[in-house]
């Protein structure tokens, strides 16, 4: 079960009034289980239900083993059960456990592909009935069951715990969970008891009823802002505009865990914690996603759209998907499964572009890499996960064939510039953390993005209201719906960075609907923008991996789009004659921290050979680990020389050109050498790295092999022990 589509501050009342505590174990569960329970009081205000991997052939006596040290009342789960506070509930042998609205739901466990994940199935279950109610505890086991689970409790508001390995007898499941990014305090088992003890009084978890509208932060609005500075000098995402129930909550969230009281506290704390500032971003992102989250929807788009948008298309044009908001990529790689099943044999010989945007780059590097926990088999039926993924250890990797459709590219929805010519935008998910100045911007955005012929597919809980009249319903149950010619184009701004480190008073968002009065300050930034648009040089902006995440100017005179998979790597755009001198500017530009200037490099552009000044200048972002380089281009006057079409080329050769040519030549040369000596350097220092790697994984095959001995070990004694 996925977590739910709408956001956990706007689920509706949540019964009941307390919090509910889900506990994960397996191999070594029952020692964890005890010293978690015979720490914690009789009366602590909350319910604990236990599921643990179980023989499902033989009766369980683990409520009785934990009743010896456990002061609250345990009990084995039963159908229909009304779960109440300063109770354990067990999960009984052979049984699937589920909760709904405070109820426990028993039914006959049921048979699966690859391992069983009992965990994974309650943790969803209460994520979605209990929304921030819901806590995780994850302890000792093996594998990864409970990752997904803990997901969902974050998604909705809730609080994960995880065993710390030092004191997990089989850290397995403790170190898949912290891996997920969405664990928030990592303790032994006493320390857990002793937290749970704790943030079941704080205000957060401790009011009455989760309500259906929380009351704002107590004292929110200037401590607030400083929280959005905070958050926009730190990572560069203005948070002004989004739901302001979400952040609420998800600052409340924060606070819990950090042991902070009042909104004035917290502030103290981010000021005093850079690493808090970074949680609290992630914290507010909300990246959670599933594979074929809402299975329906991906029928609707196989059955209405895929079809409609191969209809008259030419063999060499691409299909072009966006998909924003993308997370760790399992939207964006569903699509492209669901795509090649509906394109069948005509997969092969269609282009299809896929792009897959989001503002948390930790989140996209999990999606490029393209690995998952093999507890997707819950998500993903056993005949995709063998047509479309590889298994790996520990998980399944997605193929290569479908990891090449896609690309994934660092973007900020709400300010900067969107792809166009698209036949489909599947944005779900997303507009319902985006406050109603955001939502107006942003599905204009979408329709000009997409063809007159293209689709946009929303959340089940979204809508494109106020905007009816762009888009017309094709399936309103699912909410996909088609691009709707209009007579004159809705207004929409995506100058990137507008309004990234203003005051929000400042902002072009922050003027009321339908207000056109600008500020002197807005009229000094649009003669800005004119003067650099025309006077500037032309000019991109790259990250290391030199990708470009900006055009500044026009850079069609030098850089041109490659044949083949769309790529916005710098090198790959190239026009003929410039990347050698690139490449050697790059390179100096990087090993000395410096501004690099090549002068006079010949550029062949559309039949022309131009003459340009290169330069290379390092960009430091404050905060920020990533390093950038801003590359311009400077068309040098007079230097040119046109080739006439039909014409052959003049035999005679002059002195003077003779003595034009030689310097251009050694230039290139040194370049070239230049060039050759980094790469050389840079390959003798990957050899080297290279070789430690080897050295680490031998050492670690080692530790494995007797890691391996150890465990065989064990079995042979707990088989002895069962027989005896």
């Amino acid at each position: 079960m996925p977590p739910s589509d709408t956001p956990p501050e706007e689920a509706g009342l949540r019964e009941p009034g307390f919090p509910i505590v889900g506990i994960g174990a397996s191999a070594g569960g029952l020692e964890a289980c005890s010293q978690l329970f015979r720490e914690l009081p009789a009366d602590p205000g909350m319910a604990f239900v236990l599921v643990q991997h179980l023989d499902p052939a033989h009766e369980s006596a683990l409520p009785e083993l934990i009743a010896r040290t456990s002061r609250i009342r345990v009990h084995q789960a039963k159908d229909g059960t009304q779960v109440e506070p300063n109770h354990l509930y067990v999960i009984p042998p052979n049984t699937d456990l589920t909760i709904l609205r405070g109820r426990l739901q028993l039914v006959p466990r049921e048979k699966v592909h690859g391992q069983y994940m009992p965990i994974d199935k309650f943790f969803r279950s209460l994520a979605q009935d209990q929304g921030s109610r819901a806590i995780g505890v994850i302890l000792s086991g093996t594998a990864s069951d409970g990752t997904l689970g803990i997901e969902a409790i974050k998604a909705e508001g809730g609080i994960v715990f995880a065993q710390d390995e030092q004191s997990a007898k089989y850290p397995g499941m403790p170190r898949s969970a912290i891996a997920t990014g969405c664990v928030d305090l990592i303790l032994s088992p006493d320390g857990i008891a002793k937290e749970l003890t704790r943030i079941g009084h704080h205000p957060y978890i401790a009011q009455p009823k989760a309500l259906l509208t929380p009351e704002p932060l107590p004292a929110a609005g200037e401590s607030l802002t400083k929280i959005f500075q905070m958050l926009r000098v730190a990572t560069g995402v203005d948070f002004t505009y989004y739901k302001s129930t979400t952040i609420h909550r998800r600052i409340q969230r924060r606070m819990a865990v950090n042991r902070v009281d009042s909104l004035d506290d917290y502030v103290r704390h981010l000021r005093q914690t850079p690493a808090e500032v970074q949680k609290l971003y992630y914290e507010l992102l909300v990246t959670v996603t599933s594979f074929f989250r809402d299975p329906e929807a991906f029928e609707t788009l196989k059955q209405h759209a895929f079809p409609s948008l191969m209809k008259q298309r030419a063999p060499e044009e691409p299909l072009r998907i966006w998909v924003p908001g993308c997370s760790t990529g399992e939207e964006a790689y569903s699509l492209a499964i669901c795509l090649l099943e509906c394109l069948g044999d005509y997969a092969a010989s269609t282009p299809i572009q896929i792009f897959a945007t989001d503002v948390s780059e930790v989140a996209l590097d999990k999606a490029r890499a393209g690995l998952f926990v093999q507890n997707i088999a819950l998500d993903v039926s056993p005949e995709r996960l063998r047509r479309f993924f590889v298994k790996v250890e520990h998980g399944y990797q997605i193929s290569k064939a479908i990891r090449d459709l896609c690309i994934f590219a660092k973007q900020d929805l709400a300010k900067d510039p969107p792809f166009s010519k698209l036949d489909l935008v599947s944005c779900r998910n997303v507009l319902i953390y985006f406050g109603p100045l955001l939502h107006k911007k942003i599905i204009p955005v979408f329709h000009y993005a997409l063809k007159s012929d293209g689709f946009l597919l929303l959340g089940s809980s979204e809508t494109i209201a106020p905007f009816g009249e762009l888009f017309e319903p094709v399936d309103k149950k699912h909410k996909l719906y088609s691009k709707h010619a209009t007579a004159t184009r809705p207004p929409i701004d995506f100058a990137a960075g507008r309004y990234l480190l203003e005051e929000p008073r400042t902002t072009e968002l922050a003027k009321r609907p339908g207000e056109e009065t600008w500020s002197d300050a807005d009229v000094q930034r649009e003669a800005d923008r004119i003067v650099l648009g025309q006077y500037a040089p032309a000019g991109v902006l790259v990250n290391a991996g030199l990708e470009i995440v900006q055009f500044r100017g026009d850079t069609s005179p030098y850089l041109s789009p490659a044949p083949g998979r769309a790529s916005f790597n710098l090198f790959k755009m190239a026009r003929e004659g410039l990347l050698a001198e690139l490449r050697t500017a790059i390179s100096q530009a990087k090993k000395k921290d410096t501004t690099v200037i090549k002068e006079g490099v010949s550029v062949k552009s559309r039949g022309e050979l131009n003459e340009v000044n290169v330069k290379v200048v390092p960009v430091k972002v404050p905060l920020s680990a990533e390093p950038y380089l801003l590359v311009l281009f400077e068309k040098v006057a007079n230097g040119s020389r046109r080739t006439r079409p039909g014409r052959a080329p003049e035999t005679a050769v002059t002195q003077k050109d003779v003595d034009r040519r030689i310097p251009q030549l050694e230039q290139e040369l040194l370049a070239t050498k230049e060039y050759l000596q980094a790469t050389i350097e840079e390959q003798e220092a990957t050899n080297e790295e290279l070789k430690s790697a080897n050295e680490e994984i031998l050492s670690s095959n080692e530790e494995l092999q007797t890691t391996n001995e150890e465990l065989q070990t064990a079995k042979e004694e707990l088989q002895s022990t069962t027989k005896s």
